[in-house]
């Protein structure tokens, strides 16, 4: 008979490998782009800054949706290209999924975000 303990060691030092290579993300940041109210559709991306990491610019789907998974906590910028002009916003990243709708308008001639 093996002992219980035994069986225990066995359990946990087959679990902490994968628990210890599991990615550690700080949260998700996902929500809708639009112009003036109407979806942008897939003419834009978002990127995002935290810091001194940069995260990836992602296109909008069809319907202006779009979908960031960032790997730091506190505050952070969305930059917003639509049609080769940049907007950015500023948000705070954390644990939980959080939702930003953003729209686009034009101010002073150049393009600006605002949370919805």
């Amino acid at each position: 008979m093996v002992p219980r303990s035994f069986v225990w060691c066995l359990a946990v030092a087959a679990v902490l490998p994968l628990a210890a290579s599991a990615p550690a993300l700080a949260g998700e940041v996902y929500g809708k782009v639009t112009l003036g109210g109407a979806s942008v559709g897939d003419a834009a991306t978002i990127a995002a800054q935290c810091g001194e990491t940069s995260y990836a610019a992602q296109p909008t789907d069809k319907s202006g949706r779009y979908h960031l998974i960032l790997g730091k906590s506190g505050k952070c910028s969305l930059i917003v290209t639509y049609k080769g002009a940049s907007a950015s916003l500023d948000i705070v990243s954390n644990e939980d999924a959080v939702q930003y709708d953003i729209d686009l308008g034009m101010k002073d001639g150049k393009l600006a975000a605002r949370r919805k």
